[in-house]
């Protein structure tokens, strides 16, 4: 394809990887890199030398372009601000903040910056302090969500700002990329759907899990704590939605939550684990390669735009 973000990237599909805690590590970054979308490394809360250690990594797996996520709320953000300009990284995506103090020295890096938001007006900050396009993210995404759909999110951004903006949430298919484009985006991201790629190291019951699900099985927990997270029902969501029903602390909330992530990725729990997954889970029915996904999706999308 030929469209701005694939030119302002260097990449054939325009297509990102979700930066997902715990999940987007160079394995997967690479896969989606070699298969032409842009693959993304998660800095999330990880030591600065795993991180550094992942961006070398992927770079032996992979000569294209490839991202790191910030999560700005991270301690270690500042330190990782400074990594990927050590390391080279051609593109960096944020969240949880405003990355405006780091953009100047990045883009003198030649970095592209490319802020994952919510809502208008983060967009429009976002522009003025220099990004060079932005990740609109509709609550239908899986992880930490905002409050509006990406449906009308998506349109309402294209139209306030003058970069490309990258539609995320809810999007699993070729329909979903025809709808996102309709809709005025430039390019897709995905999460989702990624989970269940071979190259994605999680456990495997997190993948038989999100393959197993259906329409209705993903719940929002932390509403009462401000940050909602989106997950698939199991003991631990339950669990933390009958404490929010009893008004219960954010220390206690904070305590049933903690390692669940963890839990669920590394050693496979899928009833304590915290298994966070979009809306289309319940569309997800196979595995496949990263490569696979890509092409599937693009050429689903290619059809659908020849019989409208």
């Amino acid at each position: 394809m030929n469209n701005n973000i694939c030119k302002l990237l260097n990449i054939k599909y325009p297509i990102f990887q979700g930066g997902m805690a715990w999940v987007a590590d160079s394995s997967l970054a690479a896969a989606v890199s070699n298969a032409g979308g842009l693959g993304i490394i998660a800095g999330a809360n990880a030591p600065v030398s795993v991180v550094r250690e992942e961006i070398r990594k992927a770079k032996e797996l992979t000569d294209k372009p490839f991202g790191v996520n910030i999560m700005l709320l991270s301690e270690n953000a500042d330190e990782l601000s400074d990594v990927v300009i050590e390391e080279g990284v051609k593109v960096v995506t944020t969240g949880a903040g405003n990355p405006g103090k780091y953009i100047e020295k990045w883009k003198k890096a030649g970095i592209k910056v490319i802020p994952v938001v919510a809502s208008v007006a983060l967009a429009k900050r976002m522009e003025r302090a220099g990004a060079d396009a932005v990740v609109a993210e509709g609550c239908e995404a899986g992880g930490h969500i905002g409050k509006l759909t990406t449906m009308v999110l998506i349109p309402q951004v294209v139209d306030a700002v003058n970069i490309p903006v990258i539609a995320a949430g809810g999007i699993g298919d070729g329909r979903g990329v025809a709808a996102a484009f309709m809709l005025g985006a430039s390019g897709i991201q995905i999460g989702t759907r990624f989970l269940v790629a071979t190259e994605c190291t999680i456990h495997e019951n997190y993948k038989d899990a999100v393959i197993k699900s259906k329409d209705i099985d993903t719940v929002v927990t932390g509403r009462s704590t401000g940050h909602p997270v989106q997950v698939l029902k199991n003991k631990l969501a339950r669990e933390y939605l009958n404490l929010e029903s009893k008004n219960a602390s954010m220390e206690v909330l904070e305590d049933i939550g903690r390692g669940a992530l963890k839990k669920a990725v590394k050693d496979g729990d899928v009833e304590q684990g915290s298994l966070m997954a979009g809306q289309i889970a319940g569309m997800i029915s196979k595995k496949q390669s990263a490569k696979e996904i890509i092409e599937e999706m693009f050429n689903e999308y290619e059809n659908i735009i020849r019989n409208l």
